[in-house]
């Protein structure tokens, strides 16, 4: 349980880190330091990239959170952990496998000199999605942490 312990905690400070730092220093910065048009082609070149690395490091931390809860007599905290991975795991692959690539697609439209208003709506609307979807992953990720903080009752190795 020792080496499922050390996996789950890596894997989701991996995970909440890479959110954390994509979020709040590197598209501001970005976005700060860059026109609006290039800056969309910088990140948007990092995100097929920060979502895979959330889906695998997701999926890392969902493994073994399924080995600790089955090594714990805290079964109903730990299945609230699995459940707030696989949630965190779910919205992350939507995010990354449909709505970036539609955001991508859409993203050389809204910068043409007369945009359609009904692309420039879908564009708002997916990245509004793409950003909730990544704030609640956020949120369940500090949730998880401080279910599996305070439950982390294992049998001596």
């Amino acid at each position: 349980m020792g080496v499922a312990k050390a996996v789950f905690w890596l894997a989701l400070v991996v995970w909440l880190g890479e959110i954390v730092f994509f979020s709040f220093i590197v598209a501001p910065s970005v976005f700060g330091a860059l026109p609006q048009e290039i800056a969309g082609q910088v990140v948007g070149v990092i995100f097929p990239r920060y979502y895979g690395v959330g889906t695998v490091a997701g999926a890392i931390a969902l493994v073994a959170a399924l080995m600790l809860r089955s090594g714990t007599s805290a079964t109903r905290p730990w299945s609230a952990v699995v459940l707030m991975l696989a949630l965190m795991v779910a919205a992350t692959l939507y995010a990354g496998r449909v709505i970036q690539p539609r955001t991508q697609a859409l993203r050389p439209q809204i910068h043409e000199a007369t945009v359609d208003p009904a692309v420039r709506a879908e564009f708002d609307r997916l990245h509004r999605l793409a950003v909730q979807l990544n704030g609640a992953v956020l949120l369940l990720g500090i949730a998880t942490v401080c279910v599996a903080a305070t439950s982390l009752r294992l049998p001596r190795s």
